[in-house]
C-alpha cells in the first residue's frame, strides 16, 4: 500500500490521492486499508518511517571509516540526499501540507516522533563517533540542532532543480564544515549558554523539539543514559 500511495502521491498529487483510490489501485478493501493505514497522513508516516530506517543503515560505511566530524556529518547528509532522490517530485508535492506546524505531516509534529528520533539517533552517532572534543552538557542538544540543519537542507532540497540536486550537495558539504567550525569554538565555555540558548528557542516554539525536551528530561530523572 505504501508504495502504490507514494506513485499516486507523485502522479496525481498528495491532495487528490483518496484513501479509496490508494486502496483500489493496491488490490485491497477499503476496510483493509483502513485497518493498516487509519489515513493518508498515517501513510506519509510510514513513508518518513522507511526514509529514516534506510538512513540509519546506509550511513553505517560513512560513520565505520570516518572519524573527523566534518566528514561524517557531510557524509551522512549526502547519503540522506542519495536515498531521497526517488522521491523528489513526491516530496515537492506535499510540501505545503508537511509545512503547516499543526500539520501531521510536520516533522516537528508528535506524530513524526519517531522518525524524528531515529533521525536524531543518526546525528548523536556522528557526533559520539567523531574526534570532536564536546563538552557533556551539550551531548544531548547539539545532535537536535545537527538534525535542525538537516531540516533547512531539505526544505532546500525539495526547491532545488539542479541536476542531480548539485546545489543541494554543496550546501550539505558547506553546512558540515561550517558545524564543524562551531562545534570546536563550543569548548569554550563562554560560548556554551549561547548553544543552550538557541536550543532552548526552538524548543520552546517547535512543539516536536518540546516533547523531545520533556523526554530527556525525564531520562536524565531516571538516570539513563
Amino acid at each position: 500500500m505504501l508504495e502504490t500511495a507514494l506513485r499516486l502521491f507523485q502522479e496525481r498529487g498528495y491532495d487528490r490521492t483518496t484513501m479509496r483510490a490508494i486502496a483500489k489501485e493496491a488490490g485491497v478493501s477499503v476496510g483493509n486499508a483502513y485497518y493498516y493505514f487509519s489515513s493518508k497522513e498515517h501513510l506519509v508516516q510510514g513513508f518518513y518511517d522507511r526514509i529514516a530506517a534506510e538512513h540509519q543503515e546506509a550511513v553505517r560505511p560513512v560513520l565505520d571509516r570516518e572519524k573527523g566530524l566534518e566528514a561524517r556529518m557531510a557524509g551522512v547528509l549526502n547519503v540522506w540526499l542519495d536515498i531521497a532522490a526517488p522521491y523528489h517530485e513526491f516530496a515537492a508535492q506535499f510540501f505545503k501540507n508537511a509545512a503547516d506546524p499543526e500539520s501531521p505531516l510536520s516533522p516537528f509534529s508528535p506524530e513524526s516522533e519517531h522518525a524524528r528520533q531515529a533521525a536524531i539517533s543518526v546525528h548523536r552517532e556522528v557526533l559520539a563517533g567523531s574526534r570532536a572534543k564536546v563538552a557533556d552538557e551539550l551531548t544531548d542538544v547539539l545532535p537536535e540542532l545537527m538534525w535542525l540543519s538537516q531540516m533547512g537542507l531539505v526544505l532546500y532540497w525539495v526547491f532545488d532543480r539542479s541536476e542531480g540536486s548539485e546545489r543541494s550537495r554543496r550546501l550539505a558539504d558547506r553546512g558540515a564544515r561550517l558545524t564543524t567550525r562551531g562545534v570546536a569554538l563550543f569548548r569554550f565555555r563562554a560560548l556554551r549558554p549561547l548553544v543552550r540558548e538557541v536550543h532552548e528557542l526552538f524548543t520552546d516554539f517547535l512543539p516536536g523539539m518540546a516533547g523531545a525536551a520533556v523526554a530527556r528530561k525525564q531520562r536524565a530523572d531516571r538516570g539513563d543514559s
